[in-house]
């Protein structure tokens, strides 16, 4: 079946680079003579397509307000899961609101669990690809929004810093990160930070406590005005020793089942304090530097900051940007070609390549290894510290870019 129009929606948490997705999309159909509009507020607009009488149309002159260096999304987003939506006829009411707009296809931009509704609508028949969206990076492949949120972690590890420095203050910032902590781990180290608490590893807080007493004492006294901070990121998805997810029970859970996670970087503060005040040697480096006060200031404090959908809002970073206008050009010709079901992986030259969207969806974590050679230049990741084993090989054949 040819394609003469397509929607376009954007699911899921927002983040930088959809923007991008949406125009590369909107201007490689124009090339090739395909119209696009936008199916607003992601599945929750194709649910109710059928009762929306117009779409916009996403003309030279409507591209012209989409800003690519926005983060956020034109289209609106939405967690909404379609299996679970209470309608023995939802698929037929899908496909009758795509009938009455006259759209032959979709181009769907999420992360696993918009991925996963995707590879349900595709085995409904309704021709759709998908372009990799998720700021944690826990696709098989890139996705847009991820370099976006690294390095607005880094800059606000580098910018805590200011105030850290200034109070003598161990600072904590809980960034998102659910089961894997690829942004974490690389905005961490982008910003500097001393320590890093990811899902992939359970925290042993004596470990943590030991590099950080021993850092921070360093910097305080070999300091000609006595100043000093430590910093550390920790995803909200971090793991006590015990293997378990810190979870606000109150929180309840989103449209996917997922618990929603809170409390991460409060919980290591909390544990942090409770060893600093049974450290009879942290009091006596108070009173030894001069900064002891008897019943006001007895030891550091450690503050925690929980910077939340900041870490996705602002600007797209320009990686970001050429990602998704990539991407979403990309989907466009998956779709023309009738390669529905599947995910944009790059686009290098005139190779446009791709995978199944059921392949690309499973999560992958950090690597451990690539831990092993930040703990020895001397990163903290809540572990006794591994030795990384270098194996120091010549690259054959094409070498792989992400430029």
């Amino acid at each position: 079946m040819a394609i003469e129009k397509i929607g376009i929606i954007t699911s899921g948490g927002d983040c930088g680079g959809l923007n991008a997705v949406i125009k590369g999309a909107a201007q490689m159909a124009r090339s090739i003579g395909i119209e696009t509009v936008i199916i607003p507020n992601g599945y929750a607009g194709l649910y109710n397509l059928v009762d929306t009488d117009d779409l916009t149309v996403l003309t030279p002159e409507r591209l012209d307000l989409i800003h690519v260096e926005m983060a956020g999304s034109e289209a609106g987003n939405s967690r909404v899961k379609i299996k679970k939506i209470e309608n023995e006829n939802k698929y037929d009411r899908i496909k009758k609101g795509l009938d009455n707009h006259a759209i032959d296809g979709l181009v769907i931009s999420g992360g696993d669990d918009s991925g996963s509704v995707m590879v349900d609508l595709a085995a409904q028949g309704i021709a759709c690809v998908h372009a990799p969206k998720t700021m944690d990076l826990d696709l098989q492949t890139y996705s847009v929004g991820g370099d976006s949120a690294i390095n607005r972690i880094s800059e606000m590890i580098k910018d805590l810093k200011t105030t850290g420095l200034t109070h003598n203050r161990v600072i904590v910032l809980e960034a998102f990160g659910r089961y894997a902590g690829h942004s974490a781990f690389r905005g961490g180290v982008g910003g500097g930070a001393d320590c890093i608490l990811i899902p992939e590893i359970p925290v042993d807080f004596e470990v943590v406590y030991e590099h950080m007493k021993k850092r921070f004492i360093s910097r305080v006294e070999n300091s000609d005005v006595k100043a000093g901070t430590y910093t550390i990121v920790t995803a909200e998805g971090m793991k006590d020793a015990a293997g378990d997810i810190i979870v606000d029970e109150n929180a309840g859970t989103d449209a996917f089942g997922h618990k929603k996670l809170a409390g991460a970087g409060k919980y290591v503060r909390k544990r942090l304090e409770s060893i600093m005040k049974k450290d009879n040697d942290m009091t006596e480096f108070m009173k030894r530097n001069k900064l002891y006060v008897e019943g006001v200031y007895k030891l550091p404090e450690i503050r925690e900051v929980t910077p939340g959908h900041l870490v996705r809002a602002g600007r797209s970073s320009s990686f970001d940007v050429n990602f998704g206008l990539e991407a979403g050009a990309a989907a466009v010709l998956l779709l023309a070609k009738g390669l529905g079901g599947n995910t944009v992986v790059r686009v290098r030259g005139t190779k446009v390549s791709y995978k199944a969207t059921s392949e690309v969806i499973k999560q992958r974590h950090v690597d451990l290894d690539t831990v092993s050679l930040y703990e020895t230049l001397g990163t903290c990741f809540g572990r006794k510290a591994e030795n990384f084993k270098p194996e120091i090989v010549e690259k054959k054949g094409e070498i792989e870019r992400e430029y």
